[in-house]
């Protein structure tokens, strides 16, 4: 071959693709090899061999892979001894795993500095007998690496059929995890996308070292470094190994989602790229069952919804409550009903899964009898009497960061037949503290007041008409100075028209307030004298504070 100066940097990549290979110790075992020598570079024997590659150009950088044995004559070299001394450092450079020479005929002795340099990067410098050809080395070789990747695969798909066929009988992570461990001798954890162990399996020694690991990687107080990296990053797209390789963590991904991780710890030797080949297999069947328990949680909560909706709209039925029971549910006590719903700006099926899943959370902390449901827009919970509803429902407030729900409380009510009323209650309570407090308000029905009154007025017009004739042009806030007007008559109105409370809460002097009670009821009427008036003016003011109505 000659050398060529438009030749590509790199050969193209060839058709078939070898994953696996043998280390040049492995090599230096085959027959054909039984008389070549190792000169240098023993700390590389376990380099991978993935193919094979004879020198024939002086050029050969430009046509060499990674992970090659490099088989030479040393004819390419022959009247350029000189380029020896940085033959291994390229060769090493770019990733090949051992050079293999035959002297005598082209080459009587290698430079000094080439051995020195190849003990000093660990690549292996292997000195081949005459009497071998290199077609008798290609052959033994490659047959030897294409039986290892048949042996592997092999045993990959072995494993995968393994774990398919769990997931076929219905298993769940603890059967995939017992698998996973048998066929690795490893311990291994499935985690959930939060890093709580869901399952583990193997050797109970190593298993308690991998719970370990894992709880000190989920710990705050432990710092970064103390555990192995490639637990500790917590991979969400590709698999990554510990630089010890005892441990391996991959990511369970399904529908673009990332549902958790499969970590495998071995303290018996390094796990092995086979292995986690093995592990990727798993984490794939392992999103096949997180996929098939969500199908069926999906299914089931809509049961539960559809039901939970049919009571709350008085559709229940006879068997209200043996049908509760079938769901866990305890419908026949005194319980309190409880509807978080979204807020307008808020996005709402994102908002809505973790709504519900706060809400599930809290429900069972508080009252594990207690039924909650997810419909279109909103979350129902309905518990005991003897729940403390406010503080359960702040604590599933708190469990959304964003603050993006709004919850209402009914009364008690005193069986499924006076659930529907009691729905209705905490809907309105909801609605109307939203409008009142803005979102995130949390409201008990009885606590509203007269405007649980007003919110029961369907006709919103009328209910402007009102709030027009009763406070004229203070009903808009268009002029500032009509809107300090209409403040400082609320305030009036709340201290019972106590001038001077009034003054001390709108720091103003009292001669300026009395200046301002005259223009005031020059505007509205002697309401200072007039009872009725006040009540009207003080109805016009709540249905102006309720926002929305």
């Amino acid at each position: 071959m000659t050398s060529d100066p438009a030749a590509p940097a790199m050969r193209l990549a060839s058709t078939g693709t070898i994953l696996h290979g043998v280390s040049v110790g492995e090599v230096l075992g085959v027959s054909t090899l039984a008389d070549a020598r190792l000169i240098a570079g023993r700390s590389g024997l376990d380099r991978i061999v993935q193919r094979l590659n004879v020198m024939e150009v002086p050029d050969i950088l430009a046509w060499v892979k990674p992970h090659e044995l490099l088989l030479t004559t040393g004819y390419p070299l022959r009247n350029t001894p000189q380029s020896l001394d940085r033959l291994v450092a390229d060769l090493d450079e770019r990733g090949l795993a051992a050079l293999a020479i035959k002297l005598g005929r082209y080459l009587d002795e290698l430079p000094g500095e080439m051995v020195e340099q190849a003990d000093r990067l660990g690549f292996p410098l292997i000195l081949l007998p005459n009497d071998v050809g290199f077609d008798d080395i290609l052959n033994q070789v490659l047959t030897d690496i294409l039986n290892r990747q048949a042996g592997l695969l092999a045993r990959a798909e072995d494993a995968h059929r393994a774990l398919v066929q769990i997931v076929l009988a219905g298993g769940g992570m603890r059967e995939v995890a017992a698998e996973v461990a048998g066929l690795l001798d490893v311990a291994v954890a499935a985690l959930d996308a939060g890093g709580r162990i869901l399952a583990t399996a193997g050797d109970a020694e190593r298993v308690a070292t991998l719970r370990a690991t894992c709880q000190a990687v989920e710990s705050t107080a432990t710092a970064a470094g103390t555990v192995p990296a490639a637990v500790r990053d917590r991979p969400r797209a590709a698999a990554t190994m510990a630089p010890d390789r005892h441990y391996a963590v991959v990511p369970v991904v399904a529908g673009g989602h990332h549902h958790g991780r499969i970590v495998a710890f071995s303290d018996s030797g390094a796990l092995t790229p086979s292995d986690v080949g093995i592990l990727e297999r798993a984490a794939t069947v392992a999103a096949l069952v997180v996929t098939k328990q969500e199908a069926v949680t999906a299914v089931e909560s809509k049961y539960r919804a559809d039901f939970l909706r049919d009571v709350l709209t008085g559709r229940g039925g006879t068997r209200v409550a043996e049908r509760a029971r079938a769901f866990g549910w305890d419908l026949e006590r005194r319980v309190s009903v409880l509807v978080a719903e979204i807020d307008p700006d808020a996005e709402e099926r994102s908002t809505q899964d973790r709504m519900l899943a706060a809400w599930q959370s809290a429900v069972r902390k508080f009252d594990p009898r207690g039924a909650v449901a997810g419909f279109s827009h909103e979350v129902v919970a309905v518990v005991g009497a003897d729940v403390d509803t406010v503080r359960l429902a702040r604590d599933a407030l708190a469990a959304v960061s964003d603050c993006t729900f709004s919850t209402g409380l009914s009364r008690v009510a005193g069986g499924p037949d006076l659930l529907p009323g009691a729905y209705g209650q905490a809907l309105k309570a909801a609605r109307v503290g939203r409008q009142l407090h803005g979102a995130g308000a949390v409201a008990h029905f009885d606590e509203l007041g007269v405007y649980r009154l007003l919110s029961l007025v369907n006709d919103t017009e009328e209910l402007h008409a009102f709030v027009r004739e009763t406070l004229g042009s203070l009903a808009g806030d268009g002029d500032a100075e009509n809107a300090d007007l209409r403040r400082t008559l609320q305030v009036l109105l709340e201290t019972n028209l106590n001038v001077a409370e009034t003054a001390r809460r709108l720091h103003f002097h009292y001669n300026t307030l009395r200046y301002r009670i005259g223009k005031l009821e020059r505007m509205l009427g002697n309401f200072t004298e007039d009872a009725h008036l006040r009540l009207n003016l003080t109805l016009a003011l709540h249905v102006l504070r309720m926002r929305g109505i």
